[in-house]
């Protein structure tokens, strides 16, 4: 926060004054990128957001597979049950609690067994069914039984999916770990945090204008760096090796000429990514 702006509040758990963005990707694409203030439940307006991405997605691709993943925050028996109508998957966290530590329990000690006899890492999965109270119905869960140097980790992911429990647990709940880094580089390499208006739809209006960079700079990724260097880089060094570049702009009444610097060590790759975008 930068003063007293419109939709300023505490968070507890993050120690600060803040406003509680809304993200949401497919893969590396930006799909929503919503401002929220902080006094509200992490899941606020996410049931809307998905019902209208679903709603979206489908009229484009009416027999497309969409599957929600979230961490623990997302956890609400409403959109669970919600998914469950609209054949929408779902694998998302279960915060830990005593009636599921109870019902793991006996893997726990088996695990910390393990782990005093070979005194290597100890990862074992397995599902059962599991109703919360406020839940209407039990609904499938995955736990990982984790015991390593530091202790007994357990943890909970609740799924409608079908499938070995270690394959979704690691394959596809696990995969959700590299959207942090795509906050990530909205937050610290496209300057998303420069929320600094007074007015809450100008900064808004700023945390769009991030997302939009971001978005450009996915599609000359996926579009003009396949096979290079920076295939996989980050938005960071796209904009430090590709775009920052010393240049002279000479203009008359015919034509604007860019004058890029002959020194520049990706002027390769600069030109390799200006004729794979040129339409033919």
């Amino acid at each position: 926060m930068h003063g007293r702006q419109e939709g300023r509040f505490f968070h507890g758990y993050y120690d600060h004054y803040c406003f509680l963005p809304l993200y949401v990707f497919c893969r590396d694409q930006l799909l929503v990128s919503y401002l929220r203030p902080s006094k509200i439940d992490a899941a606020k307006h996410a049931w809307a957001v998905l019902a209208l991405l679903v709603k979206r997605l489908k009229a484009a691709w009416p027999k497309v597979k969409i599957i929600f993943r979230g961490d623990s925050g997302f956890c609400r028996w409403r959109m669970l049950a919600w998914c469950e109508r609209h054949d929408v998957g779902y694998i998302v966290g279960i915060a830990k609690n005593e009636r599921l530590n109870a019902l793991t329990a006996h893997l726990q000690r088996d695990a910390l067994d393990c782990y005093s006899e070979r005194g290597t890492k100890v990862h074992w999965f397995t599902a059962f069914a599991y109703g919360a109270r406020s839940w209407e119905r039990k609904r499938r869960v995955i736990a990982k039984i984790e015991h390593t140097d530091k202790g007994s980790n357990p943890r909970y992911v609740v799924t409608n999916l079908e499938g070995q429990p270690q394959g979704l647990y690691d394959k596809l709940y696990c995969a959700r770990g590299d959207m942090e880094n795509r906050i990530k580089e909205q937050q610290l390499d496209l300057f998303a945090g420069r929320t600094s208006c007074h007015r809450w739809w100008a900064n808004q209006f700023r945390l769009l204008l991030s997302s939009l960079a971001y978005t450009l700079l996915e599609a000359i990724q996926r579009l003009a760096l396949h096979g290079t260097e920076l295939a996989h880089a980050y938005v960071g060094t796209l904009r430090l090796k590709l775009l920052k570049i010393g240049a002279v702009i000479l203009r008359n009444t015919r034509r604007i000429r860019f004058l890029l610097s002959s020194a520049c060590p990706y002027q390769a790759l600069f030109f390799t990514v200006a004729a794979r975008l040129t339409p033919e």
